[in-house]
């Protein structure tokens, strides 16, 4: 099935909309396709701000209407305490949020921007999608990431090379409990290293303190700016390391 062939048979359908690529790209099709898609926004703890505005941009850039959804994750025991299951917890949360608020505005379907390199063992929360029966038609379109940027380059997205992004809880180990002040000190020590030019890198937490993850390209110059990463971070999350393999999964 294509992306045009799922749209022509679900011409109504609500998008859980993150502003990242995927789900970026999969609203610029349904809205060329001509079918009545509406992004939702759910806005929590576990997204940092600039996700919120880069999903407003792309939603004014193709002049769509974007619905926000206030949702209080830490409020959930099962999610809070960070089980290893936590993501199948947190998922099935958001996306029960998202049909209630969506079946309330008429729309039956819900779709995400799951693609085809994704698979179970890299999202655990892909469980909570199957039972909930949310879609996932780049997916079902067999459109891989490499070709979601490829597409979205040539349909001028300005997400079309935005780097893969994971929730700040990701950022805390299993088992440690979640507390939003460790997910405020991530998002500030994240967009400071994102305003002296780093992209595709994580931030870990540790007891003590943080474990900087930068990819093969820009490794290198982290480990030789080391200094001034120190003196920007330091005051905020205590001791600070490199880790010198570099960044891997989310």
């Amino acid at each position: 099935m294509t992306l045009k062939e799922f749209f022509l048979e679900n011409s109504r359908a609500a998008l859980a909309f993150s502003g990242g690529t995927d789900s970026a790209y999969l609203l610029w099709a349904a809205h060329e396709s001509g079918a009545d898609v509406r992004p939702y926004f759910v806005k929590s703890q576990f997204q940092p701000a600039f996700e919120l505005e880069d999903a407003r941009r792309l939603c004014r850039q193709l002049g769509k209407e974007l619905r926000v959804i206030e949702l209080d994750q830490l409020g959930c025991g099962e999610i809070a305490s960070n089980p290893p299951e936590r993501c199948y917890y947190c998922k099935r949360r958001m996306f029960a949020a998202l049909s209630s608020a969506a079946g309330a505005e008429g729309y039956s379907l819900m779709i995400d921007g799951t693609n085809a390199s994704d698979n179970d063992g890299d999202r655990p929360g892909m469980r909570a999608l199957r039972e909930l029966g949310v879609r996932s038609p780049l997916r079902e379109a067999g459109i891989t990431k490499a070709r979601v940027r490829e597409l979205s380059a040539r349909a001028g997205l300005f997400t079309w090379d935005k780097p893969s992004y994971a929730c700040l809880a990701t950022r805390i180990p299993a088992g440690t409990p979640i507390r939003w002040e460790d997910l405020a000190k991530v998002e500030r020590g994240e967009a400071a290293l994102s305003a002296l030019g780093y992209r595709n890198f994580r931030l870990r937490l540790r007891p003590w303190g943080a474990l900087l993850q930068f990819d093969a390209a820009q490794l290198a110059q982290a480990e030789n700016n080391f200094d001034e990463i120190f003196e920007l971070l330091s005051k905020d999350l205590g001791e600070i390391r490199i880790d010198p393999e570099g960044r891997k999964g989310d």
